[in-house]
């Protein structure tokens, strides 16, 4: 992946913090753990623990002993990231010593094996996953056996490294990246709420809705999509730790995942190709400020790049991907003006409360690396279908936690993004990720020769974005199809 757009843009275009890491070697640096045995440990823990503060100290990660961990307050420093091994009383739990509820990732380690198992749906699997997180009120688990160790995360993410004991190399490349930002659903501040905004008897929104129900219908039928699991199907260890589970997720019902969503048409203006981008800046320090274009270099070309206004209907945040009501399960997002906003539809039955996505930035993000790359094609390859396209019927989206094999990708879509650190769903990094890799794509398309019509993003440990010019349905049933029949050939 090429950062091609630097931490200011991303932070112009997506608000991104300028100051967030995006290779694993800058989030070990950034990071901060502090480790917090059980009482009683396995002589397995220990040595597990003591090699994963070694492999974190050689990462360049900073450990915080004794009362190094604790504030003002006598809570753990909120950004420090707990390490919990062993298995603790209920008044023991590291849920009860830190500072935040969204600033401090507890991983719980266990002496056992992962909760996988022949025969097992990943939808069985996961709420296995979730379960434990909910009754040991942590967000990531480490399972430790003879020969391997496993990561497990709220999303569905499993990885397995098959050494008895963690390595600086390993713990860089598969453990840090998740322990560098939560998953935490978008803050109040993060966008505008637009309650009863969205008309649903507009021109046009019936036929989009009835691409999302029929998409549905067709993924309810694939044992590899991973759905939803329900807040109130977990165990708990007392009221206490339901009600903090509940403002976890923002009083969700619970945890659904993937997301589909149809990127509205825009009309993006063609990008100008420019002598140097230097030359640019230099003479025109007033319109460097500006919001609206970006400076970008793509396939040898130096791009001066316009970012619309993008506008998107998605599945609002809970519903039940496989039964989605039109009228009820579908929000609008987008950025008005650089500022992102979510609008409701008008007469929500008062039990279905619409939240934003986890994934909102990276929703966003996807549209406005569509938006841009329309704009690069218009100015580089004026036949492009893609702009046209995008202009007429906009794009669809398509998120799911499991990943195709490399002949189910359709053609024309550029599969990009395997090599990425394994970051989770709602951090900045995923969404920096999507636009950075987008424009990736594109430039293997130029540079291929070959047609770009959309892009496959594979995010490691999580899950995979198909991103393009076809419907929700038409990429559910190209999807399931080709599953269909890779799984027959296996027989």
């Amino acid at each position: 992946m090429t950062e091609r757009i630097s931490s200011f843009w991303l932070h112009r275009i997506l608000g991104i913090p300028a100051s967030t890491p995006l290779s694993p070697t800058e989030m070990a640096a950034a990071l901060q753990v502090a480790v917090c045995p059980a009482p009683e440990m396995s002589p397995r823990l220990e040595r597990f623990t003591a090699a994963l503060r070694e492999a974190f100290m050689q990462c360049g990660v900073t450990i915080l002993d004794g009362d190094e961990s604790i504030g003002q307050n006598g809570r753990i420093k909120a950004g420090t990231a707990v390490i919990a091994p062993g298995i603790f009383p209920d008044e023991l739990l590291p849920i009860n010593r830190v500072s935040t509820l969204y600033n401090n990732i507890i991983v719980g380690i266990y002496d056992e094996p992962p909760p996988v198992h022949d025969g097992h749906t990943p939808q069985q699997t996961l709420d296995a996953v979730v379960g434990r997180l909910a009754w040991d009120m942590v967000h990531l688990l480490i399972y430790v056996t003879d020969d391997s160790w496993t990561v497990c995360s709220m999303n569905g993410g499993i990885t397995t490294i098959g050494t008895s004991m963690p390595g600086a190399d390993t713990v860089l490349e598969s453990l840090i990246p998740k322990l560098t930002a939560q998953v935490v659903p978008p803050r109040p501040e993060d966008l505008e709420i637009r309650p009863g905004t969205l008309d649903t008897s507009e021109a046009g929104f019936s036929d989009i809705a009835a691409d999302f129900v029929e998409c549905g219908i067709i993924w309810a039928g694939n044992s590899r999509f991973m759905s939803h699991t329900s807040r109130e199907s977990l165990a708990y260890r007392n009221s206490f730790y339901r009600k903090i589970v509940a403002r976890y997720l923002d009083d969700r019902s619970g945890m659904s995942y993937g997301f589909f969503a149809r990127q509205l048409p825009v009309d993006a203006a063609p990008a100008t190709v420019m002598e140097s981008l230097c030359d640019w800046i230099e003479n025109s320090p007033a319109a460097c400020a500006c919001t609206h274009h970006v400076p970008l270099i793509l396939a040898g070309h130096h791009l001066l790049v316009p970012v619309p206004d993008v506008r998107i209907l998605t599945t609002r945040s809970g519903c039940r991907k496989t039964e989605i009501d039109g009228r009820h399960d579908l929000v609008e997002i987008g950025l008005d003006n650089g500022r992102a906003y979510l609008g409701t539809p008008a007469d929500l039955p008062p039990e279905l409360v619409s939240k934003p996505s986890f994934d909102t930035l990276t929703i966003i993000a996807h549209a406005v690396g569509n938006a841009m790359i329309s704009s690069i094609l218009q100015a580089l390859r004026p036949d492009s279908p893609f702009p046209q396209e995008l202009k007429t019927r906009g794009a669809s989206m398509s998120h799911w936690h499991y990943y195709p094999e490399n002949d189910m990708v359709p053609e024309g879509f550029v599969l990009h993004g395997q090599n990425n650190p394994p970051v989770s769903c709602s951090t900045p990094q995923s969404a920096a990720y999507s636009l950075l890799g987008k424009l990736d794509a594109l430039e293997q398309a130029i540079e291929h020769g070959t047609e770009y019509l959309g892009d496959v993003h594979i995010e490691p440990g999580h899950g995979t974005n198909l991103v393009g010019m076809m419907s929700l349905a038409e990429t559910a049933t190209a999807l399931n199809r080709r599953e269909c029949d890779v799984l027959a050939s296996r027989m």
